[in-house]
This record gives C-alpha cells, sequence and structure tokens, in this order.
C-alpha cells in the first residue's frame, strides 16, 4: 500500500499478464506533453479449464503503451508473439471498453532482443 494512503484505504489489484500476437500497430505518436504513446490490437487463442472442463478463447484486445515501453514496441514487427504485463483501463476517458495499458512486455519469438 503507498505510504501516502490512509491507512483504512485498500489496494485494489488491476494487473493482467497477457500471450498474444501482435495484430495491429499504429505509428509511434507523442503525446501533448511529449510522452511516446502507441496504439495496438492483441490477438489472444488458447485453451482454458473452466467449469471441470475446456474452453478454447480466441479475442482481441485494445492496448496502449507509453514511454519506453511504446518506443520498443514500436520496432517490434506485427505477428510477433508477445507477454505483455499492465492494467485495463476505459479506452477513452468517457467510453466503456478497456484496453490494456501495457508496462512491459516481452517477445516471445525470440526474434528480437532486448524486450
Amino acid at each position: 500500500m503507498p505510504t501516502d494512503a490512509p491507512s483504512s484505504a485498500v489496494q485494489k489489484l488491476n494487473r493482467l499478464m497477457l500471450d498474444a500476437t501482435l495484430a495491429e500497430r499504429g505509428a509511434l505518436r507523442y503525446t501533448p506533453g511529449g510522452i511516446p504513446a502507441l496504439d495496438c490490437v492483441l490477438k489472444h487463442a488458447s485453451t482454458q479449464r473452466e467449469a471441470g472442463g475446456n474452453r478454447k478463447v480466441d479475442c482481441e484486445l485494445a492496448a496502449v503503451a507509453f514511454g519506453d515501453p511504446a518506443k520498443a514496441l514500436a520496432k517490434v514487427p506485427t505477428g510477433t508473439a508477445v507477454r505483455c504485463q499492465g492494467f485495463l483501463a476505459r479506452r477513452y476517458r468517457t467510453g466503456i471498453t478497456v484496453a490494456l495499458h501495457v508496462n512491459e512486455f516481452e517477445t516471445l519469438d525470440h526474434a528480437l532482443e532486448g524486450n
């Protein structure tokens, strides 16, 4: 818990790790404050256990990265397998859809080093 939080405050967990393919990637852009930003789409496919059976999962998730992760992700070719970590937040300030805000990622194809 942050030290400046009141003792009665409860830290709420919002953390997601997803193995996916970088399906789409926008151009690297900069916020008005000069922070690098990158929008992308992650495609995930797997089989997960649910209620004693197997469930096939196939979905796409909007994602965004800021700062150093954005600059690094801008160098990753579409079609590359990645493991992304971050948190979920509204995609647009007034919308209800969510996007994964990528804080860290690594390539799983081992095609690129250093991510």
